[in-house]
């Protein structure tokens, strides 16, 4: 059977809670996220109180009445908050841009897929469904670095990276959507053509060039 994607705009999602319970269990229990049953209880509590954000907007894919995806989203506030990842976000991408590329665009906060559904296109649908009526097509998330699975996915599927932590740590990403207006204006990773540590004096002649 074939999903459908039901698209909520309130507090009707919560009626499905278990069942996105489930799901985020399936979707974040392995690495690099290795979350729990804990976390999961922590999410569906959580979502009783994202329903009532200003814009909140979600997608959930059902087969029958079996849930297999979904994703949450709703539009950021006018100041940028600064609690949970908003102060990692305005840093990477300095505070005025920030409030002019993030505030009041539409802000996914959670995407997942059962494992049994991934590579069938499901969450690309999913991500689409949610940010569809975003205003002016701003839509933004947040990822980590240390998931190339999700940075892969956004890359994939047009959204653009905005900020750039090492891909070694354990930083978070901004993503722009494909249609995006600010999304052309976001700077590119550094090359090594581009570092610092490239741009070191030539050596003299006749002497090895420095170390590293």
């Amino acid at each position: 059977m074939n999903p459908v994607i039901r698209v909520f705009k309130g507090a009707d999602l919560l009626a499905h809670s278990a069942a996105l319970r489930a799901v985020y269990l399936d979707a974040f229990s392995g690495p690099p996220w290795n979350e729990g049953e804990e976390k999961a209880v922590e999410f569906t509590k959580r979502l009783t109180l994202d329903v009532r954000r200003p814009g909140f907007t979600a997608a959930l894919a059902l087969a029958g009445e079996e849930a297999l995806g979904f994703a949450t989203a709703w539009t950021t506030p006018n100041p940028l908050p600064t609690d949970r990842c908003y102060p990692q976000a305005a840093a990477g991408l300095g505070p005025d841009r920030g409030v002019d590329w993030l505030c009041g665009a539409r802000e996914v906060d959670e995407l997942a897929v059962r494992g049994d559904t991934r590579g069938t296109g499901l969450a690309a649908e999913l991500l689409r469904a949610v940010t569809a009526d975003a205003p002016e097509g701003r839509s933004w998330l947040l990822t980590s670095v240390r998931s190339g699975r999700a940075m892969s996915f956004y890359r994939r599927h047009g959204w653009t990276q905005a900020t750039h932590p090492s891909p070694d740590g354990t930083g978070i990403v901004v993503f722009l959507s494909p249609r995006h207006p600010a999304r052309s204006l976001a700077a590119p990773p550094l090359t090594r053509a581009s570092s610092p540590a490239s741009k070191r004096p030539a050596a003299p002649p006749g002497t090895a060039p420095p170390a590293g």
